[in-house]
């Protein structure tokens, strides 16, 4: 079996369909049907049965997709140990990034970092704080950049800090937000608690949401057309000096910041393409990038 056979069985399971699994992985229908018929054959045994509500998998398949995982991370571990008995760095770095992260940072730090070692390539998962932060505990993968305060006790560097601000299109005063629209957006739950945290340090009556949408840049146009305020971290506002903008503190007047974290194993330093790649991002200024 090929590493690519082992995560065919892991996507089949969880998206229970062939279509939805060949648009996946980016294979037409037959040759995903092709090589599970080449799985079955080679193991002896039935791995999925086709009805008309989809894919099924015998026990056989169950236990075989029990099996993936580990089977991808024991192919990756030869690869990791391969690429590091050369004197270069070299080698693919799986990188776990929050959405804004990625969008914003990743990008230009992974074109820096490969300007200087040009035999790298990158493997990137991308998601909410938390999907990030769990990735790593299960060792997907092996540096994140996530946002929130996390108990992580093994290796890591605050990267950046920013203010938790109030904004809108035009000015307006903190005891007047329990009557005034606002405007949520998806994130995190740790963002989330923050939020919910100040106001019920502030107000004892609910926020009044006027709509929900789904990311903070999406948000931030809402509120330049004059449809509500909403609460922020400061790095979403970069481009937006036109707005009101006010930085929040509790109920003590300790502002209220949303750190940026890089987190890894310290074990892993031992790969020279992680320790080269956390050295990288340590010596830069992560707010300029």
């Amino acid at each position: 079996m090929e590493s690519r056979d082992w995560q065919i069985l892991k996507v089949l399971f969880e998206k229970k369909n062939i279509t939805k699994t060949a648009e996946f992985l980016y294979i037409s229908q037959p040759a995903l049907t092709k090589r599970i018929q080449q799985m079955e054959k080679s193991f002896g045994v039935q791995i999925v049965l086709r009805g008309r509500r989809g894919i099924h998998f015998t026990p056989q398949g169950e236990y075989l997709v029990k099996c993936a995982d580990e089977m991808l991370k024991k192919l990756q571990e030869v690869n990791d140990n391969l690429a590091n008995m050369d004197d270069k760095v070299v080698g693919t770095l799986r990188i776990g990034a929050t959405y804004l992260i990625t969008r914003t940072r990743i990008p230009r730090l992974l074109k820096l970092f490969k300007e200087k070692y040009p035999n790298v390539e990158f493997k990137v998962t991308t998601g909410w704080s938390e999907e990030v932060y769990q990735s790593l505990v299960t060792q997907d993968v092996q540096v994140v950049m996530l946002r929130g305060d996390y108990n992580w006790q093994d290796g890591k560097s605050l990267l950046l800090q920013e203010p938790l601000v109030l904004v809108s299109d035009k000015k307006i005063e903190i005891e007047d937000l329990p009557k005034l629209p606002r405007i949520d957006y998806n994130s995190d739950y740790k963002l989330r608690e923050m939020i919910d945290t100040w106001w019920s340090e502030h107000f004892s009556v609910p926020p009044l949401i006027s709509m929900s949408v789904d990311k903070s840049d999406t948000c931030i146009e809402m509120i330049v057309n004059g449809l509500g305020y909403a609460i922020v971290p400061g790095y979403v506002l970069k481009d937006s000096n036109d707005l009101f903008k006010m930085e929040l503190s509790d109920k003590k007047g300790n502002p209220l910041i949303r750190d940026t974290w890089m987190f890894y194993h310290e074990e892993s330093l031992n790969f020279k393409l992680v320790r080269a790649f956390v050295d990288f991002v340590n010596n830069l200024e992560f707010e300029n990038i």
